[in-house]
């Protein structure tokens, strides 16, 4: 058998901890790299909070931030072909963030 059949034939068990398969909610991901990492940053901001927490930090390599970022648009390739089109809006986010809420005060 080669190398390659043999990585295939193996199967990875993935644990999923009770502590984290409810999930976080984030609605916004900071993203910075060095020449050997990429650190993610996912952040949940609220209406009217003068703070955004960091909810997790991902630190990963270069290549698997690449693999990160083609198994994203294959999956938004596949909702958007049973959902519809993901819209964006065309203006860059900007900070601080504004809800239309009071602005809080750092």
């Amino acid at each position: 058998m080669k190398n390659e059949e043999l990585e295939n034939d193996q199967q990875i068990n993935i644990e999923l901890p009770e502590h984290l398969a409810e999930g976080i909610y984030v609605n916004l991901a900071m993203i910075a790299h060095s020449p050997t990492e990429f650190v993610i940053d996912f952040i949940s901001v609220l209406p009217g909070m003068p703070k955004a927490k960091v909810r997790s930090r991902i630190v990963t390599s270069p290549e698997h931030a690449k693999r990160l970022l083609l198994a994203l648009k294959d999956n938004i390739e596949k909702y958007e072909a049973n959902f519809g089109k993901i819209k964006v809006g065309e203006e860059p986010i900007r900070f601080p963030m504004n809800f239309g809420g009071t602005m809080g005060e750092a």
